[in-house]
């Protein structure tokens, strides 16, 4: 007999179910349970027929499994008579808990056929698809331990539930339209299909309705209705921010948007992320994403999405929705009615429904450089998968940054970073912030050893883990955020040893007090050494400097003759803003590339004044991406380019052009410091993180010319380059220096 135990992604996916009939068609007897952390077999039949099981468990499992390590162990036969699902038993270890899954072909079928059972049911699901992670409150993943534990099964979904040969054989969120959830409408008596009507009615018709879905509310509106999205822009305070698009079928995004064969998988997976594409002469309403060549596209991922588009109504329905997250600014993502009510007054409906939703889980959203995915935010479908770091048996909790937040749970070599949060400059975010670390703790069973927290002493996330550290008397491990950033991707990479990390963004907090943001390190998990920066310039106005960029561009260029030439501002804020630079008075000393984007962005007439984050740097870049213009390659520093594309624009010269000259002029700087830095140390490898690598010409200029010098490059696919990944790069150097 064998004892077999599987590690993986091999809960919530259908795999009890799976090995009961793969032990059935092999004449093997004995039994499978769930163990909290890994999937348990007992086996016992014909050396033959257990070859040939063991050989089908690793190559025939579920779609949605995924198998990271089986360990097998020969046992005295016991007296089987068949092959049973038993009870299943909690047990400490590596646990991993599946995302949630978008719904698949078969139940996609069923919703739509008239002679099924489950005709138009909101929530139909098999153990392919449906939600995970949002409605789990412990593992083992089993009925009563989810929120599905709120409505008791008909007699026929117990059937189908016990039933071997059943696609819904052991699939804990099975429900139908006589026991399952429902949806409503919050303040109107219209329940299940006529609120579905409802809805879709108010959206064809150019109203906004936000719409309760797996991991959060959603506000919605027709795609290609300008007044409509006017509207939703005016009422969420976002006045130029791109919105996401759900399209009803791959035929409508191609309609709109050039779609590469790895977008299309990544497009139309079991995950369903937002992907970032390019944008075609389409119908979308320009102001879905104004001034900027990508749209962020997505499929519809849950039943309910799908009868929006499709439900068989009188009604002419858009075949493209304004998706956008169900927030007030700064908040995380609404998951609940009392919420709604408060934050969607403005909304035309608000469509929910009765299942709580137990964590957050905002879309994750992907940028593709150079054909392979680059994670801008890794949420729904693929957050708390873990990264997998060599290092030692402890275990961590790091906040992460104040930023685009995650955080991380770390141990015996596994690095969960948790679903996104969000901005965390609002206590309402650090509260939803601290009540989600408690769940996932209590979820992936780890009591952390070790807090790990960005070096700012002034973030909501530091102040919130010397609060949890004073708690457990665990002084926190504070850790540099450019640094974080680097180890963050040498995680990600599985790479161990000497590197040369460059890290690029915005704003983050210096060893010597200043801000920096334009780093080359020489590091390795333990230790870091800042072997070159960007050259410093004065960053004047505060927080206003990271959102005005003709601020930083004054600050390069010295002299009002010219910024009222480029019309930078009006006369009393340019000799405001001098003075104060004169002066140094309310004045920082910044290394940031973040803002050196800004500032040209703003000399160039692009974008002078930033509505949200990264926004100058977007339209820089869409503006690049215009220009089939060569440059010669040329070595310079960050000075020495900004006032080259300066002179360059007083003699105008086509600002694509230009802005496509400064991503060339920053990536051969870069990879010259690189390949300088490597002739010295005789490190070959070479690290890019921080926000500013989600610019993908950029990153992809960069790649380009260290990989022409003979270095490797280790970038961020899964993991965001931006602030949502330096929670695994805390983590990364926590349990470094607990060893050392």
């Amino acid at each position: 007999m064998l004892n077999i135990k599987i590690f993986g992604i091999v809960q919530g996916v259908g795999f009890r179910p799976f090995v009961k009939n793969l032990a059935d068609a092999h004449k093997i007897f004995g039994n499978v349970a769930n163990r909290g952390s890994y999937v348990e077999i007992f086996a016992q039949g014909s050396e033959l027929d257990l070859e040939n099981f063991l050989r089908a468990l690793q190559n025939e499992n579920p779609p949605r499994s995924a198998i990271l390590k089986i360990d097998v162990e020969n046992l005295p036969d016991e007296n089987f008579s068949d092959f049973k699902i038993v009870e299943s038993v909690h047990e400490a270890g590596d646990i991993f808990v599946s995302p949630d899954i978008a719904i698949c072909e078969k139940c996609s079928e069923e919703l739509f056929n008239p002679d099924n059972r489950r005709y138009l049911h909101p929530f139909i699901n098999c153990t392919a698809c449906g939600p995970r992670l949002t409605i789990l409150r412990n593992m083992p993943y089993d009925r009563e331990r989810t929120s599905m534990s709120d409505f008791p099964m008909c007699d026929a979904c117990k059937e189908e539930y016990f039933d071997k040969n059943s696609r819904r054989f052991d699939a804990q969120p099975i429900c139908c339209n006589d026991c399952g959830c429902e949806v409503y409408l919050l303040g109107k008596n219209l329940r299940g299909h006529d609120a579905i009507k409802f809805a879709r009615k108010i959206l064809a018709g150019g109203g906004i309705v936000a719409v309760k879905g797996i991991g959060g509310f959603h506000l919605a509106c027709d795609a290609r209705n300008f007044s409509a999205v006017q509207k939703l822009r005016n009422s969420k305070t976002r006045p130029t921010k791109p919105f996401a698009v759900m399209f009803r079928n791959i035929s409508a995004v191609e309609q709109e948007c050039f779609l590469s064969a790895e977008e299309k998988i990544f497009l139309d997976s079991p995950q369903k992320p937002i992907v970032l594409l390019n944008k075609k002469s389409g119908t979308i309403a320009e102001n879905v994403a104004p001034d900027i060549n990508k749209l962020g596209a997505m499929l519809p991922y849950t039943p309910l999405h799908l009868l929006f588009f499709d439900f068989p109504d009188e009604i002419i329905f858009p075949d493209a929705l304004v998706m956008t997250s169900g927030n007030p600014s700064g908040v995380p993502i609404t998951i609940d009615d009392e919420d709604a009510l408060k934050n969607f007054d403005f909304c035309d409906a608000i469509l929910s429904h009765n299942r709580k939703i137990l964590l957050r889980a905002d879309d994750s959203v992907m940028d593709f450089i150079d054909n392979r995915p680059s994670m801008i935010r890794r949420s729904r479908g693929y957050a708390p998968l873990p990264v997998f770091y060599d290092s030692n048996k402890k275990s961590v909790l790091a906040i992460g940054g104040e930023l685009k937040n995650t955080f991380c749970l770390a141990k015996n070599n596994l690095l969960y970073a948790s679903p996104y949060i969000g901005d965390v400059g609002d206590l309402r975010t650090v509260e939803v912030l601290e009540s989600s670390i408690a769940r996932m703790k209590d979820l992936l069973e780890i009591s952390p050893e070790i807090i790990a927290c960005d070096l700012h002493p002034r973030y909501q996330t530091t102040l919130l883990a010397e609060k949890i550290s004073a708690e457990f008397n665990l002084p926190p491990v504070k850790v540099q955020h450019h640094y974080a950033h680097i180890l963050s991707c040498m995680a990600e990479n599985n790479f161990h040893g000497e590197i040369i990390g460059v890290a690029f963004d915005g704003t983050g907090f210096g060893d010597d007090g200043t801000i920096w943001g334009g780093e080359f390190f020489i590091c390795n998990e333990k230790t870091y050494r800042r072997a070159a920066h960007i050259e410093k310039f004065l960053q004047a106005g505060g927080d206003k400097s990271a959102r005005e960029g003709w601020r930083i561009a004054l600050a390069f260029i010295k002299n009002l003759d010219i910024a009222r030439e480029l019309k930078l501002a009006d006369e009393k804020n340019l000799r405001g803003q001098k003075f104060l630079l004169d002066k140094n008075i309310n004045c920082v000393t910044s290394t940031s590339v973040g803002r050196i984007f800004d500032a040209v962005a703003a000399v160039l007439g692009i974008c002078k004044v930033s509505t949200y984050e990264g926004e100058a740097a977007m339209k820089l870049q869409a503006c690049a991406e215009r220009s089939d213009k060569n440059f010669r390659a040329e070595c310079k520093n960050s000075e020495e380019i900004f006032n080259e594309i300066l002179t360059r624009r007083l003699l105008g010269e086509n600002i694509c052009d230009l802005a496509r000259l400064f991503h060339e002029r920053l990536s051969e700087m870069t990879a010259q410091i690189c390949e300088e830095l490597s002739l010295q140390t005789k490190i070959k490898t070479v690290a890019l993180s921080g926000g500013v690598f989600q610019n993908s010409l950029l990153s992809s200029l960069t790649t380009e010319k260290l990989r022409r010098r003979g270095l490797k490059v280790l970038r961020h696919e899964l993991i965001p380059p931006n602030d949502g990944g330096i929670c695994i790069g805390q983590a990364v150097h926590a349990l470094q220096e607990k060893i050392f």
